[in-house]
């Protein structure tokens, strides 16, 4: 295998060639009713190069039962297997692979696909793990659907026909053309777009190889065209100049992502992950935003009359308890009598705890927090932006998990997307359903939800500006010109060392809301890359 096997085409079959010998479909499992005892221990170096070998000659074969039973999931690997040439439409292939590294063998296909009288040749690079298998001691390739292709995943296919939809030609607010090259973090976005805007949008589908998932929220992910369609033109709300602020935010962040919304209309303008091009975890994501969510905490506490306003007096000690668990800030830092304000600013998560006795008093501790997010911020009602997103959840909580929840932890799950939105809707006092595509576009109903009470989203506003100008806001948000509020926040994630770092804000017309995974502080990681993007407003 150091030398390199090759797969290719003989009459019509497919074998693989290692050595000037040809290995058939059909040689290399000849059984012996005297087996071996059962091996245990890693792979040696001729156990993986002969495994590696046979799999790829049985694969190559246009066997599939046979390559699946030399894999660790029989039952998994062989649909997968079969349809590399029954559906992906394989019609030969050359495989090379590379030089073992211990039990990992890398290997590059050069292939053509053939639909109908079309044919196009087709390359990537992918790589097989070689294990001991439990039950049997053998050799076996660790089965995972990246084997075939790197960019296969559970339960998704390779097929080749006619484009379920046209290609679309997405382009900012302004007419400029939102190309995955310049953008790559729009890829996965104009991709579900197309999905549901492509056979309206005025081209014509081609013949393509794609990635076919089996969630309906991920659209078809394209790997070849045998004919090229024509894109039609698809006018989205993204601002290229803010959309390029937060590509280059996000790359700077390691694994981000940030959403951009413009509060008095709920246009979104940037959306951007890292890495770019694969999951969309800033429309998609499920995440404890930390506190992030007291803005929410907040209106929830002026809402039933914990607190009047801004400068209403609270308590922030260093610790409280709840039902057996401590709570503390961070460092058990403690505040003398300060005001809600100053509370909010610094963060204080003894503050928010502390509303719990008044609201179980009420009956209403772990429902209060639920009912402000989908009341006034619109958190849970199906949002339809144009493309797939998730919009928030705050379930019931009880016990500890009712204090968890008032400083964004426990059950509660947001993204980029929901947390920008909160603070749009703290900005502009009304929620706006965030949209990618104008509604008119195909008149689809948006969710609603009622205004904030005027004194309410003052005080929100004031507590926001309070954090960005004194608070634990104020250094990344210093850049950051003009009227302006923040909140920071981090959660703490199981199995993860460091916390997720979270941070949204607002400047002029524009919010935004990031989140980078393990980035520890709120205003450490995420902070900079909001305030990148609302600079670019």
């Amino acid at each position: 295998m150091r030398s390199g096997a090759k797969v290719a085409v003989v009459g019509g079959v497919f074998v693989v060639v290692a050595g000037g010998v040809a290995y058939g479909g059909y040689t290399f499992l000849a059984g012996d009713d005297n087996e071996p005892a059962k091996k245990t221990g890693p792979p040696t170096a001729e156990e993986v190069q002969q495994t590696t070998k046979d799999f790829l000659a049985a694969w190559a074969a246009g066997d599939a039962a046979k390559a699946a039973k030399l894999t660790t999931d029989a039952a998994a690997a062989e649909p997968l297997l079969a349809g590399y040439r029954t559906e992906a439409k394989v019609s030969d292939a050359k495989i090379t692979a590379g030089a073992t590294l211990g039990s990992k063998v890398p290997f590059s296909v050069q292939a053509t696909v053939t639909h109908e009288s079309t044919s196009k040749p087709w390359s990537y690079s992918s790589e097989l793990t070689v294990v001991r298998g439990v039950k049997t001691g053998k050799a076996l390739v660790d089965w995972k659907p990246t084997v075939v292709h790197p960019k296969l995943t559970k339960g998704a296919t390779l097929k080749t026909a006619p484009a379920s939809a046209a290609p679309i030609k997405a382009v900012d607010r302004n007419g400029k053309e939102l190309s995955k090259e310049t953008y790559p973090s729009l890829t996965a976005v104009v991709e579900a777009l197309r999905k549901k805007y492509g056979a309206t949008a005025g081209g014509t589908p081609g013949v393509e190889l794609v990635v076919s998932s089996p969630d309906e929220n991920v659209a078809d992910h394209t790997l070849l065209a045998l004919t090229e369609g024509k894109p039609g033109e698809l006018k989205t709300t993204i601002d290229a100049a803010v959309q390029a602020a937060a590509e280059k935010a996000v790359q700077a962040a390691g694994q981000a992502s940030v959403v951009a919304i413009k509060p008095s209309t709920g246009e979104i303008r940037a959306i951007a992950n890292s890495p770019a091009g694969g999951y969309n975890t800033a429309m998609l994501g499920a995440q404890a935003p930390g506190s992030t969510m007291k803005i929410v905490s907040a209106a929830m506490m002026l809402e039933h009359g914990l607190v009047e306003g801004a400068d209403t007096k609270v308590e922030c000690p260093k610790t409280v308890q709840w039902n057996g668990r401590t709570f503390e800030n961070l460092k058990q830092f403690e505040l003398v009598d300060p005001t809600f304000r100053q509370a909010f600013a610094r963060s204080c998560n003894t503050t928010f705890i502390k509303a719990i006795k008044p609201l179980t008093d009420k009956g209403v501790a772990g429902t209060a927090l639920g009912e402000t997010a989908r009341k006034y911020f619109g958190i849970g009602l199906d949002w339809k932006t144009g493309a797939s997103s998730y919009d928030g959840k705050v379930p019931e909580s009880g016990g500890t998990e009712t204090a968890a929840s008032y400083i964004g932890q426990g059950k509660i799950t947001m993204n980029a997307l929901t947390m920008a939105s909160i603070s749009a809707t703290a900005k502009h006092g009304a929620f706006k359903q965030p949209v990618i595509v104008p509604q008119s576009l195909d008149d689809r109903e948006l969710a609603t939800a009622t205004p904030l009470p005027a004194a309410t989203a003052d005080t929100l506003r004031a507590l926001m500006r309070a954090d960005a100008t004194t608070g634990s806001g104020q250094k990344p948000m210093a850049s950051v010109p003009g009227d302006k509020g923040s909140k920071t926040g981090s959660a703490e994630v199981g199995g993860q060392t460091k916390s997720n770092s979270w941070f949204t804000g607002f400047a002029g017309d524009l919010a935004a809301a990031a989140a980078v995974q393990s980035g520890g502080r709120g205003g450490e990681s995420a902070g900079p890359v909001v305030a990148q993007v609302l600079k670019a407003k």
